[in-house]
């Protein structure tokens, strides 16, 4: 199954589901926003649903939200309001380049470590931000967790009650932007979600 099926075979549980850490989702959005300007144009990738582009709607210009997902984005524009107007929704993978690139900031939540090479993904964001643009990336680190969590990823895969997850560290990751081009301004931890570090990185002018 691919990605993009598994995604769309879940996408009406997703939508219905809670948030499992809402301070936590409170946080990451509190301090996104925090860095982003009413001038600003944004993308979302893997943005699910929509909801945290529809959120981060009022404190930018313009937000471009992608999946992979044709179900998810299927869903997404039912959510839209006046307030949102200024979001739109589309299906592309991380890797495409947009028409409607370059972005001043772009979020990637939940997603680098379901794409198929993070390190390509990071390049090609690299390619659709600005000089100086911002990404935000809260990502699962498997690597941080217990050793067996590599294993029932992988026995669940084979049910599909899973997609596939790339096992990486923090630290990884975060070389993975050095790499790319951009310096990391902070890193930091919310909530219970002590696998999830929040990165900002900014792209070298």
């Amino acid at each position: 199954m691919t990605n993009a099926a598994f995604w769309d075979k879940l996408a009406p549980r997703y939508a219905a589901q809670p948030i499992d850490d809402v301070p936590a989702y409170e946080e990451t959005i509190a301090v996104t926003a925090a860095y982003l300007s009413p001038e600003d144009r944004v993308l979302e990738i893997g943005c699910g649903t929509g909801g945290t582009a529809l959120t981060l709607a009022q404190t930018a210009r313009e937000v471009v939200a992608t999946d992979v997902s044709q179900g998810m984005i299927s869903i997404a524009p039912s959510k839209l309001t006046a307030d949102t107007s200024n979001v739109s929704f589309k299906v592309a993978s991380s890797d495409e380049i947009l028409d409607e690139a370059p972005f001043q900031a772009i979020c990637a939540f939940n997603i680098l470590h379901l794409v198929d090479d993070p390190k390509t993904t990071i390049a090609a964001l690299s390619r659709q931000v600005d000089e100086g643009g911002l990404i935000f990336s809260k990502t699962p680190c498997m690597g941080e967790g217990a050793f067996f969590m590599p294993a029932i990823i992988w026995v669940m895969r084979q049910f599909g009650k899973a997609p596939f997850v790339h096992v990486m560290t923090g630290d990884q990751l975060e070389a993975m932007f050095r790499k790319a081009g951009f310096e990391i301004l902070e890193r930091r931890k919310f909530g219970s979600g002590k696998m999830n570090p929040f990165i900002v990185a900014r792209k070298a002018s």
